[in-house]
């Protein structure tokens, strides 16, 4: 237990924050799932704009540092990726 009045603050500043991370996080996970989805039918005008709206929002949480920058890069590389391979076939 916080004993300071700086620590007992921080505590509740970490709750809020841990919060608003995990809404955060959330989006992301949904609109990943979109493009997987989207990559799943086969559908590049579908997964066209998945992916850009995906992308747009990774690269918001890398700002905000919600995620850490190499994360979203990863990620980014890999939607792409799996995107690259579908238009590619199509």
């Amino acid at each position: 237990m916080a004993h300071s009045l700086s620590a007992q603050k921080r505590v509740r500043q970490n709750a809020k924050l841990r919060l608003r991370n995990r809404d955060r996080k959330k989006i992301v996970r949904v609109e990943v799932k979109k493009v997987t989805a989207a990559l799943a039918k086969k559908d590049v005008a579908e997964a066209q704009s998945a992916v850009n709206q995906a992308i747009k929002i990774l690269d918001r949480m890398a700002a905000k540092k919600t995620m850490h920058r190499n994360t979203v890069a990863r990620r980014k590389s890999r939607m792409m990726r799996h995107f690259n391979k579908l238009k590619a076939g199509a």
